[in-house]
């Protein structure tokens, strides 16, 4: 399962539903399409319901960060790609880019840091190596890539004179 670059992981069109009172995609929907992509990665790894059911493991995400590049409309074709930024055995640090699919341009980005966490006790615990090995298989070729430019980056204003 080795990758090259970023995983494309869906495509889909922006819905009727997802547009708001100012006749483009509300904020909310474009975290709606990352994580459903993101669930397909989930699924890449190997952290499905049975593998749930069996071990009790799973990933929660522990911190957001979104950044809104263009507006989007009804209709419009996506392309939702990850890129593996970081991780160990307990932690994973994860990339995504929103691409109109015709026209090219970015429409948002959204980094993830998220833990593997134990369902039956709620805490943090490391990774098993079926999981991890997937991980390893994604992140190692991803470590040699450029790192994002919107990855890191921190919502701050200029101090006040």
């Amino acid at each position: 399962m080795p990758s090259e670059g970023p995983l494309e992981l869906k495509r889909l069109n922006v819905q009727p539903d997802w547009i708001d009172y100012n006749g483009h995609m509300n904020v909310a929907y474009y975290l709606i399409a990352f994580d459903r992509a993101y669930d397909l990665f989930m699924e890449r790894i190997g952290i499905n319901q049975d593998f749930r059911d069996r071990t009790g493991g799973t990933i929660f995400a522990v911190e957001a960060h979104v950044s809104y590049q263009a507006e989007l409309k009804v209709d419009a074709p996506l392309v939702l790609a990850l890129q593996v930024i970081g991780y160990d055995r307990k932690r994973l640090n994860t990339f995504m880019t929103m691409h109109h699919a015709e026209e090219g341009f970015l429409a948002a980005t959204v980094e993830w840091m998220s833990l593997f966490v134990d369902l039956n006790t709620r805490r943090v615990r490391e990774m098993p190596d079926e999981i991890f090995d997937k991980v390893e298989a994604i992140g190692r070729p991803h470590a040699a890539l450029p790192r994002p430019e919107l990855a890191g980056k921190a919502i701050t204003m200029p101090a006040r004179k």
